[in-house]
């Protein structure tokens, strides 16, 4: 024993600051490759995941990393900040009307998804039931992020957007828990109890969720932090508390850190600016890490027997398992048939499948490499080609209409000694605030534009100022009054200066 320790390489320094410059230049590389994915109309993912292969044994950095339960703990991190920045990000208005539609994808659509795909993998390529089940739950859960990447610049209608940010939130919970019970070592007895199971599991992580987000914006809130970066440090430690209580709880953690974080992000907290900037750093650094991590794990020398397989249940996965579970899901909610076929093309597969394929290696399930490879090369080869078609998709059945009104990009910060708020206000191209005059937005009494920056150079407005697209304003407005002008400015900017009269109002907007 003390022959081996004495063997044993401690991190120094040195070797610390190897570490240190390795991570920042992949960081480096991996922001520079954001910009590449934005021009093609891939998915940033895959740019991450190649910096891994790269990395890896069979590419240029020739790094050996086979640690399948250290790339479940941390993508398991990781997945909590990634659903954590996106429940911030969420909009409760825009997700409150899918509710319904998602919440049917996320259960009932998954079951059908489930099997349908697991069916497919089992009679086409031979798979044993239980590998063709767990392929089916693995493949079953989207992921937002990736569709997001590639549909931010296409305006899409409310409900559309709303479905499958909402979707792609609540379906990780029942996903992740079909997942472990089919790679656990016993017999599943009866169908009744497992789904007994998850409605629990989703039951305790949804209580504990809004339990922890209520709470959590409650008493930031109410408790004035001597400095403005510790409200971001917070809201995130409030969002991991979710997790991790819902967790110990026996209940579904992705599902409490997701709503907790929703229940954040609509609170209207001080300092909302800067939390939202710090999540979304640490939301991209989440995924940098975890893809090239994930990058590092596969042998792509090892994929060729794979291809095949992952082709066939791939296709089986696209073309009619996810089709048939939209169908089953949105047509009892009218949803129109163009909107269907978006969302069916929208499935898109990203960071969870990766991660949910591991779970079989580090259980112990037999063929669960040949189970990582598949699911690996499935998700490159689709997302290779539904992303950069999901905008020629959502422009030819008519949804993804360039001409309609861009929102205002709002931001606020408080003013707590003054007991007022500072509004910066961006006008978008598309913006029918473009043309109005200063007084014309019939702000409430109680708040006024004080400046307008518009070509680099700021200048106090008149009554008469007329104002332009790419303008930026700040909005001054007292804390009674506050809520009521950023509506009144959301109204302005869908329905120009008539709005009200003609029905337009900004009951959609989040603060």
């Amino acid at each position: 024993m003390r022959a081996s320790r004495r063997r044993e390489r401690p991190l120094t320094v040195h070797h610390l600051n190897q570490l240190l410059l390795v991570c920042s230049l992949v960081l480096l590389v991996a922001v520079a490759a954001v910009r590449i994915s934005s021009r093609s109309g891939l998915p940033s993912l895959l740019v991450y995941l190649g910096i891994g292969v790269l990395m890896g044994q069979d590419g240029i950095g020739h790094v050996h990393f086979d640690n399948a339960e250290l790339t479940q703990v941390i993508g398991y991190a990781a997945l909590v900040v990634i659903l954590a920045e996106g429940g911030l990000g969420t909009k409760w208005n825009e997700v409150r009307p899918a509710l319904p539609a998602a919440s049917a994808l996320a259960l009932v659509g998954v079951a059908v998804s489930v099997g349908v795909t697991a069916t497919g993998a089992h009679y086409l390529t031979g798979l044993p039931w239980r590998q063709a089940l767990i392929i089916g739950a693995v493949v079953s859960s989207t992921d937002a992020a990736a569709v997001f990447s590639v549909l931010r610049k296409i305006p899409l209608p409310a409900r559309v957007t709303g479905t499958l940010e909402a979707e792609s939130g609540f379906n990780d919970a029942p996903v992740v828990i079909l997942v472990v019970a089919f790679s656990t070592a016993g017999p599943i007895d009866h169908w009744y109890t497992l789904l007994g199971e998850i409605a629990l599991e989703l039951a305790i992580g949804a209580a504990v969720g809004l339990a922890v987000g209520l709470l959590g914006s409650w008493g930031l809130r109410h408790v004035a932090l001597p400095a403005s970066g510790l409200y971001p440090i917070a809201v995130m430690a409030i969002a991991v508390t979710a997790y991790a209580a819902g967790a110990l709880a026996h209940g579904s953690g992705f599902l409490a850190v997701y709503l907790a974080s929703m229940v954040l992000g609509n609170a209207k907290l001080p300092h909302w600016p800067a939390t939202r900037g710090f999540a979304e750093g640490l939301g991209w650094i989440a995924q940098i890490g975890m893809f090239v991590l994930l990058g590092l794990l596969v042998t792509p020398h090892d994929l060729g027997d794979d291809v095949w397989p992952a082709l066939v249940i791939g296709l089986v996965l696209t073309m009619v398992a996810r089709p048939l579970s939209v169908v089953a899901c949105l047509t009892p909610f009218r949803v129109p048939r163009s909107e269907q076929v978006l969302l069916s093309w929208a499935g898109l597969r990203g960071a969870v499948p990766i991660i949910l394929a591991t779970i079989p290696m580090v259980e112990g399930v037999d063929a669960s490499r040949r189970i990582f490879n598949i699911v690996f090369v499935l998700v490159v080869v689709y997302t290779l080609i539904q992303g950069p078609t999901l905008p020629w998709v959502a422009r030819t059945l008519g949804l993804g209409k360039s001409g309609e009104a861009a929102d205002l990009g709002i931001e606020s910060a408080p003013l707590e000694r003054l007991r007022g708020h500072l509004l910066s206000v961006t006008i978008a191209e598309g913006s029918k605030m473009h043309g109005v005059e200063i007084n014309e937005l019939r702000l409430p009494a109680g708040s006024a534009v004080t400046l307008v920056v518009r070509d680099g150079k700021s200048f106090v407005p008149l009554p008469a100022t007329v104002l332009r697209r790419g303008d930026e304003l700040l909005v001054v407005a007292t804390d009674p009054v506050r809520d009521a002008a950023e509506r009144r400015l959301r109204a302005v900017g869908r329905g120009g200066k008539l709005a009200g009269w003609l029905g337009t109002d900004g009951a959609e907007a989040r603060g």
